[in-house]
């Protein structure tokens, strides 16, 4: 049975990292952006994006837009070789489980 790494397996995690990976390594997307997206309060979505980012899997970057503070999200080499890795393991597990059942 193939390991699911434990960092992205929690839903809220892998729903953001997911959206990430689709914005792609050389883009990044605002952190209130990113939060609408995934329908979650600021709180419980910068919880789930350290966890993230303490992994190498994301970049948080702060700047000042005019007079406004800015936040950006982008996932990293790291991250999108991670998510890979975590989509070939899931689908070498439900494979497996659907050989085992038939």
């Amino acid at each position: 049975m193939p390991d699911l790494d434990p960092v992205i397996h929690a839903e809220s995690r892998l729903r953001a990292i997911t959206t990430l990976n689709e914005v792609g390594e050389r883009n990044r997307i605002a952190f209130t952006k990113l939060q609408k997206l995934l329908e979650m309060t600021a709180g419980n979505l910068s919880t789930h994006l350290r966890k993230l980012e303490d992994a190498g899997y994301v970049t948080v970057s702060k700047t000042i837009e005019g007079r406004t503070p800015a936040t950006y999200v982008a996932i990293t080499p790291a991250g999108t070789a991670a998510y890979a890795a975590y989509r070939a393991a899931l689908h070498e597990l439900l494979s497996a489980q659907l050989t085992e059942k038939s």
